[in-house]
């Protein structure tokens, strides 16, 4: 039992370290990993396969190499209430979702993704979707457009150089249009998506700044398309801003004025 226990927990810091191993490198390869493991390649692979089959790291289909995968958030969901975030936020989303009688998120980025980290469904959700740790692209999703319209403009155009995902027929995926799409959501504050990343799903977002007034995170309302029609969006978004500016606030955000008044 001593022998088995031991090497129980051999694997488990085994499986530890390797996760700690991508996450410093970015990505690994199978070969890499066992040298630095100090383990055979065989054994690295088969470990690999193990976490990958958990979500816990994922493959790039072209370069073979493995990296974090999004099932860590699922694992981190517990810790994600401690996050100022979340805990400050829960109380405002309860209250938008009330009102709008929508779901509401709250997104954040992660390479060249979107992932949400806590959600709060109104009592219109019928079928209530569970959004908390997906993965969704940065340019089909109205959460996804804030953060592309306010993230440093060398990284957004490295985004839209590459490849963009053609999720529906209504996915916006040349990038001159994007670019006037995201000009739009830092004059007007707040971003939209007609069933761009779902058929039959429309969404609003807003802005959710920290003290230093950097943009971290986004504030989403959705719902059906034949609720939540293109004429109703504005009047949504006015409410997603103002309960990101409060949320803004919680966090240390001082709103100052423009110099042009």
């Amino acid at each position: 039992m001593e022998n088995g226990d031991g090497g129980g927990l051999r694997s488990v810091a085994r499986a530890v370290r390797a996760l700690e191993l991508i996450a410093e490198a970015g990505e690994v390869g199978v070969s890499e990993l066992g040298r630095r493991l100090g383990v055979h390649k065989a054994t690295a692979s088969r470990l690999l396969a193990t976490l990958a089959d958990r979500g816990l790291v994922e493959r790039d289909p072209f370069s073979e190499r493995f990296r974090l995968g999004f099932g860590l958030i699922r694992l981190a969901g517990a810790a994600m209430t401690g996050l100022d975030l979340v805990r400050s936020g829960r109380p405002l989303l309860e209250e938008l979702a009330e009102r709008t009688r929508e779901t509401v998120n709250i997104g954040v980025q992660s390479g060249d993704a979107v992932v949400y980290v806590d959600q709060v469904s109104g009592s219109r959700s019928i079928v209530s979707v569970n959004w908390v740790g997906r993965r969704t692209p940065l340019h089909c999703s109205s959460n996804g457009k804030v953060l592309l319209a306010y993230m440093d403009d060398a990284e957004r155009e490295r985004f839209l150089a590459g490849p963009l995902e053609r999720r529906t027929p209504r996915t916006v995926t040349d990038p001159d249009v994007l670019r006037a799409q995201l000009e739009e959501v830092r004059r007007r504050g707040w971003a939209q998506t007609l069933e761009e990343l779902e058929d039959g799903l429309n969404a609003v977002a807003a802005p959710v700044r920290q003290a230093d007034g950097r943009v971290t995170a986004a504030l989403s309302v959705s719902g059906p398309a034949f609720r939540m029609r293109a004429v109703d969006l504005p009047r949504v978004a006015l409410l997603a801003s103002e309960t990101a500016l409060a949320l803004s606030r919680r966090l240390g955000y001082v709103q100052r004025r423009s110099a042009y008044g």
